[in-house]
């Protein structure tokens, strides 16, 4: 489909003029956290959650705030913790005793970037309201169903150090979200950019905004349309039954995993990988894009068992050698 993909990489290249820009003003706050930022991008670009793992002071919590500023749209910073309620969240009923009637008081979720911060340290009953929200778009207060705004987005931020206080989240909250992200410290020169940038009781951290959610909206209808062949969706079909049932791909991973990915990871990983595609200008998707955002997809959907954990084997390691071991279309 040689003429169909040209004109989809043209709308490509014409609805992504906002990327380049954004980045930019990004990168004049947030130092050395590429990566991350090209995640965020796909997390716009796909509507799909995103939860942020890492040491404290690798500018999580700063970079979602940024990028909420360098884009027209409303932002919300929660800070979990564990005496939090489902109320504190998405709104109560509230009584008026003058005319015996309830009104309406609804929570800071009815925004569209929600910084959900330490989300492990909020209880089980939290974390039951926060799933509705993530998967359904919509919370019920009462009798009444309210429909979350568009673009909604849970940026969720966790601590792999301090487990004290903490809820594990359940395996299905993590199903939702569509990238976990592996946060790692900068290089040396980075840092030192960081400390001319930070060292100061009032550093200057103003960006200016970019776009707005109409092209947010926009570039996500134009991935929509991003061509994935059928040896393309072949190999992601592949990559996620292999996590599932090794041995019918003959990889030596029998007995390494508990369980495997879901069909949401399946669905989780093209819309990815279009929008892998999208930042690079494409208007197709290639294997290499599903290689690239692959283990962010897939890094949380599977469990390893008792057997890997003693031989110190993560995730991380199944899903590249999943990677390495099957033929590449």
């Amino acid at each position: 489909m040689p003429s169909a993909t040209d004109e989809i990489t043209r709308q490509v290249q014409q609805h992504s003029h906002w990327i380049a820009p954004l980045q930019k003003e990004l990168g004049h706050v947030v130092i050395g956290q590429k990566y991350l930022i090209d995640r965020l991008l796909i997390g716009l670009l796909t509507n799909g959650h995103i939860l942020l793992e890492g040491v404290p002071g690798l500018a999580k919590t700063l970079t979602v705030k940024t990028l909420a500023s360098t884009i027209k749209t409303g932002f919300q910073r929660l800070q979990f913790t564990p005496d939090l309620l489902p109320a504190d969240l998405i709104g109560t009923l509230i009584y008026n005793p003058r005319d015996g009637a309830f009104s309406t008081k609804l929570g800071p979720i009815f925004s569209n970037l929600i910084l959900a911060d330490e989300i492990n340290r909020a209880p089980a009953k939290v974390q039951s309201a926060l799933l509705e929200a993530m998967q359904e778009r919509q919370v019920t207060i009462g009798d009444t169903t309210y429909k979350l705004p568009d673009p909604f987005l849970v940026l969720a931020t966790q601590n792999p150090l301090e487990q004290e206080g903490t809820y594990q989240l359940p395996e299905a909250q993590l199903d939702r979200f569509m990238l976990k992200l592996s946060i790692g410290y900068p290089s040396k020169a980075e840092e030192r950019q960081i400390l001319d940038l930070m060292g100061t009781s009032a550093p200057k951290l103003e960006v200016q905004a970019i776009t707005d959610v109409s092209d947010v909206i926009k570039s996500r209808e134009v991935v929509n349309e991003i061509y994935v062949d059928d040896r393309v969706k072949d190999y992601i079909v592949d990559v996620v039954f292999a996590s599932r049932q090794p041995a019918t791909y003959k990889l030596p991973l029998e007995g390494m995993i508990r369980y495997g990915g879901s069909p949401r990871a399946t669905i989780a990983l093209t819309l990815a990988a279009k929008a892998h595609a999208f930042l690079h200008g494409r208007g197709f998707v290639t294997p290499q894009d599903v290689k690239s955002i692959g283990t962010d997809v897939l890094r949380h959907r599977i469990s390893v068992s008792y057997e890997a954990e003693a031989e110190e084997v993560t995730s991380e390691m199944i899903v590249q050698r999943i990677f390495e071991g099957l033929p590449v279309p």
